[in-house]
């Protein structure tokens, strides 16, 4: 296997909204982000298990790249003190590309004032060399959680 088919790529958004409201939204919430980013997440199901908690199975209806798309991913790990969530992509879209997929999201709060910094790590193997990597998605995850952060500070 070439080394240049793994990659990864990060990125941080800070949020004004503390760190375990964001990972309490992922976590126990995912259903309600297509409430607040709309025109980003159409739907979150749990298939499986139940919300937060590892070997739970979602799947989402999303908007990306111009297409409407599907992902079914588990719940790997969760660390509650940590913030952090690590989700496993199993069906949809992205797997016609990849081999593995893999997310991990990490709200930590800020050292200095109120607020934390959401940090994104996609994890992939791709099918082939064209594949290009998935920058408009960690955009998109961005921009969620931009979304999520006016949410959070009208709770």
């Amino acid at each position: 296997m070439s080394s240049d088919l793994i990659g990864k790529l990060e990125t941080d958004v800070e949020i004004k909204a503390s760190a375990t409201k964001y990972h309490h939204m992922l976590m126990k919430r995912p259903h309600h982000i297509s409430n607040v980013s709309s025109d980003k997440v159409h739907a979150c199901e749990l298939h499986e298990g139940e919300w937060g908690t590892v070997g739970s199975i979602i799947c989402w209806k999303y908007f990306h790249d111009g297409k409407s798309r599907v992902a079914k991913q588990v719940i790997e790990a969760v660390d509650e003190e940590k913030n952090i969530i690590i989700f496993k992509m199993l069906e949809g879209d992205l797997m016609e590309h990849f081999e593995s997929f893999k997310l991990t999201v990490q709200a930590t709060p800020k050292t200095e004032g109120e607020g934390c910094v959401v940090h994104w790590i996609l994890e992939y193997q791709k099918k082939h060399g064209e594949i290009v990597d998935p920058h408009t998605l960690l955009q998109l995850l961005a921009d969620i959680s931009k979304d999520l952060e006016e949410h959070l500070l009208e709770e």
